[in-house]
């Protein structure tokens, strides 16, 4: 569990890090190329090859977490079943079984669709977040300001019906096809306010105002999102770093560090994915103002 699990006494935990995180790049890269059908027709049988094998390598894996997720709890937490279902279960166990059901339904059901498959077996990607926490940040970070962005999306909400339903009056007669009714228009507004450019041109004067002032306001939702996002990213950086330095504050304050406590704080830091200089700062952090109290 600890070589699958990362942890800071398995250095060979860090190279099946790699590795896995290889086989994945390699699985996306060859499911976009085989996507194209000059390099399809040409070598069709690697593809097929590279994804058998990856198949295997990947069910290994996700075998070998099941059964080693059950190590984590004790019989009287309810044994290594439940470890095993809470992983089964949980966000990165999902990914990592439909990492391989594309291969077992083309299997088991022939006939379906291959463009389904190939979009199934692209999620594979999602496996290297288990690696890098920015998505994880990110949507814990969306979450945190969720009522910001329910907001947001209430005004996007009636920025786009407001603007649809002018555009229907004023285009409606002119441009039956894109204005004829609001729900038509509502499309238009959409990709206005979030490209800026509707792929329709208005074709009377108070068409072209509405379309110039949805674009302004399209502008400005753009904005106030990529704000409420980096604020609420910057956010949650600075509650791991918090988290850490508090966790590291208990260790040190008996100035013994214990083998226990540097292994669950190098953890921290992996899963934190703090660099050595920050957790140096402060420590130096610390011992500036233990000196300064003394």
């Amino acid at each position: 569990m600890e070589i699958l699990d990362g942890s800071p006494r398995q250095k060979l935990s860090r190279y099946v890090e790699w590795l896995i995180t290889a086989v994945v790049l390699i699985n996306c890269s060859a499911v976009i190329l085989d996507s194209v059908p000059e390099i399809h027709a040409d070598h069709k049988e690697f593809f097929h090859e590279l994804e058998f094998w990856s198949v295997m390598f990947f069910t290994l894996e996700y075998v070998l977490r099941v059964w080693s997720f059950g190590a984590r709890f004790k019989p009287e937490e309810g044994g290594a079943w439940r470890g095993r279902k809470s992983y089964i279960f949980s966000p990165f166990g999902l990914v990592d079984f439909f990492a391989t059901m594309p291969h077992y339904l083309q299997v088991f059901f022939p006939t379906l669709d291959l463009r389904i498959l190939r979009v199934l077996r692209l999620l594979r990607i999602l496996k290297l977040s288990k690696y890098n926490t920015a998505l994880q940040d990110l949507v814990q970070a969306v979450y945190a300001e969720r009522r910001a962005f329910g907001s947001a999306a209430f005004l996007l909400l009636i920025s786009t019906i407001v603007s649809a339903s002018l555009m229907h009056f004023a285009e409606g007669h002119e441009q039956p096809k894109a204005f004829g009714s609001i729900p038509h228009s509502i499309y238009w507004a959409i990709i206005t306010i979030t490209s800026g450019y509707g792929n329709v041109e208005p074709v009377t004067k108070a068409g072209e105002i509405i379309a110039l002032l949805t674009g302004f306001l399209g502008v400005c939702m753009a904005a106030i999102m990529t704000g409420i996002v980096a604020s609420a990213f910057a956010t949650q950086l600075s509650r791991k770093k918090h988290a850490y330095k508090t966790q590291l504050m208990k260790v040190l304050a008996d100035g013994v560090v214990s083998e226990a406590e540097h292994e669950a704080l190098k953890r921290l830091q992996n899963q934190f994915r703090l660099s050595d200089q920050e957790v140096q700062s402060m420590v130096d952090e610390y011992n500036k103002n233990k000196e300064s109290q003394a």
